[in-house]
C-alpha cells in the first residue's frame, strides 16, 4: 500500500511546507521587531504597573489615624486644632460678610421662601411668634448647632454651610427676626 506519491498529493505537500515556511519566516520578523522596539524602551512597562500599583496599595493601606499619648500627643493634638482652626477661618463664608441679609439671599432663601423641612417662611409672624418668644439666643443656638424638632422641623448647623462664622448666623438670625416685627 505504500506505492509512489501521487501528483496532487505531491503538489499538496509542496504548497503545504511553502505556507508552513512562510509562517515560521514571518513569526521570526514579528519576534525580532518585538525585541527591537522593547530595546529602545527607556522604562519597562512592568515598573511603571508596578510603581502605580504599590502607590496604591499604599494608600489603600495607609492609617486613617494616629495615636497620641501624654505631653507629645496634647501637643500635638493642640497644633492640629490650631491649623484646622486657622484653615476654617481663612474660609469664611460670602467673603467674610456679617450682612444679615447677604447671607440669607446666598444660603437661607432657599429653605426659608419655601418652608423646606417645616422651616419659618420669611415674613409668617403665625409660624416665627412661638420661635421669638423663646429668645433669640435660643435661636441662634438652634441656628448654629441644628434643630430636630418634635413635629419633624428639621435645621441644618448652619444652614449646611460650616463655613460660616458664628457672628453671620447671628447677625442673619436677627436680620430674619427683624423681618417678622
Amino acid at each position: 500500500m505504500s506505492g509512489p506519491i501521487s501528483k496532487s498529493d505531491q503538489t499538496f505537500l509542496r504548497h503545504f511546507f511553502a505556507m508552513i515556511s512562510g509562517l515560521v519566516l514571518l513569526a521570526l520578523c514579528l519576534i525580532g521587531l518585538a525585541m527591537f522596539i522593547y530595546s529602545r524602551q527607556t522604562i519597562s512597562p512592568s515598573a511603571t504597573l508596578e510603581s502605580a500599583a504599590d502607590a496604591a496599595a499604599g494608600t489603600r493601606i495607609a492609617p486613617v489615624g494616629a495615636v497620641y499619648a501624654g505631653d507629645t500627643g496634647r501637643a500635638a493634638m493642640q497644633a492640629a486644632k490650631e491649623s484646622a482652626d486657622k484653615a476654617a477661618a481663612a474660609q469664611v463664608a460670602y467673603g467674610g460678610s456679617t450682612d444679615g441679609k447677604t447671607v440669607y439671599d446666598n444660603l437661607c432663601h432657599s429653605c426659608h421662601t419655601a418652608g423646606v423641612a417645616g422651616a419659618p417662611k420669611l415674613g409668617d409672624k403665625a409660624m416665627w411668634s412661638a420661635r421669638i418668644a423663646q429668645g433669640l439666643d435660643t435661636l441662634v443656638k438652634h441656628a448654629t448647632d441644628g434643630y430636630h424638632g418634635p413635629d419633624g422641623n428639621f435645621m441644618p448647623p448652619k444652614g449646611g454651610n460650616p463655613a460660616l462664622s458664628g457672628e453671620q448666623v447671628a447677625n442673619t438670625v436677627k436680620w430674619m427676626v427683624d423681618q417678622v416685627k
